[in-house]
């Protein structure tokens, strides 16, 4: 298996977000990168960084995924902050158009509002070149599987999943999984996306909702509990192309690791009907019991148990790393899903 991590997502590394009204230390940062690689040595598995973190190809998959006006922004709106009187070193919205607006600001404070969904996604002066390097390490990931690799894993942080066509949320700004099922689809006509994260990927069902040829399964915590709170319930079944192409398993508060992989079966019986050939994993370890977000209850043997029921599927398979914050555990849940996933 070939994995990818390239360095430069360290420059993206905000200090605090706000959590419930309060600025809080972020739990996604460096840390996590070096957590995950102390994992992956756990069972002899080693990183490498992709050849660039840019790149004209990078910047033409991204622009199938968002829309152009969000790429420019993320790409430009620290620089056009900076030049407002008083302001912060870090880009936070006081302003959103909840309900939906009418038009589309010029002003860098309502752009900021506009595409920043929640208080989870603050930009600094180098925020741009880590999320940039974060999807240059899902897109190695994915050119190696497509070119005939059976698995490769990308470490991505910032993550991916709450990152639709025109937003970031939820520490999320690029959607590394659509992403790599962007570049798998190049090469085949049908692929899955399975999303394993204690939240719901809003921003993939987002961004394929109404594709026929990228089915998306996501099983998590509740949203009528938990966030993403807006999306995520299992009646969003997709539109048009992709009607029936969309699977949410919503899951309990506080489930343990029994009821999250009998639900992860179920999910599987329906990916497989779809008959995909090849898939992408949005790979969340933040469902551990004692994980800093934790909603869900699981143990660290039950993410050896996903690992090989994903293996199971025998198809070409891009891992992408989405949540799983710094604890204790962090390093050892990782390992045990690739020991399941390897057979190590």
């Amino acid at each position: 298996m070939k994995l990818f991590y390239h360095p430069d997502q360290e420059r993206h590394a905000p200090p605090t977000f706000l959590l419930r009204g309060r600025p809080a230390p972020s739990p996604e940062g460096p840390l996590r990168a070096d957590l995950l690689a102390r994992g992956l040595a756990e069972v002899g598995l080693s990183l490498s960084a992709p050849a660039s973190a840019d790149g004209e190809r990078l910047r033409e998959r991204l622009g199938r995924i968002h829309t152009p006006r969000y790429l420019a922004f993320l790409e430009t709106i620290h620089a056009r902050w900076m030049a407002l009187p008083a302001a912060a070193e870090i880009v936070a919205p006081n302003v959103h158009p909840c309900g939906g607006g009418h038009h589309y600001p010029r002003h860098p404070v309502g752009q900021a509002g506009w595409h920043l969904h929640d208080m989870a996604c603050p930009i600094t002066a180098d925020s741009f070149a880590g999320i940039l390097a974060s999807a240059a390490s899902a897109q190695a990931a994915a050119d190696a599987v497509a070119g005939g690799e059976h698995s490769a894993y990308a470490l991505c942080r910032p993550p991916g999943h709450h990152a639709g066509p025109d937003r970031a949320g939820g520490f999320c700004f690029l959607n590394n999984a659509a992403l790599a099922a962007t570049v798998l689809h190049e090469r085949f006509p049908r692929v899955a996306i399975i999303d394993v994260d204690l939240h719901h990927g809003n921003g993939t069902q987002d961004i394929f909702y109404q594709s026929g040829g990228v089915w998306t399964g996501s099983l998590h915590a509740d949203p009528g509990d938990f966030y993403p709170f807006f999306w995520g319930g299992a009646d969003e079944t997709g539109e048009g192309d992709g009607l029936g192409a969309n699977v949410n398993l919503p899951l309990p508060l506080g489930s343990d690791g029994v009821a999250f992989l009998s639900a992860l079966e179920t999910l599987l019986e329906r990916l497989r009907a779809f008959g995909p050939q090849a898939v992408v994993v949005a790979l969340g370890l933040d469902a551990h019991k004692d994980d800093p977000l934790a909603g869900l209850s699981l143990e660290t043997a039950d993410f050896a148990a996903v690992g090989r029921l994903l293996e199971a599927l025998r198809l070409p398979t891009v891992l992408v790393q989405e949540g799983g914050y710094p604890t204790d555990h962090l390093s050892h849940n990782l390992a045990a899903f690739m020991a399941g996933f390897t057979g190590a």
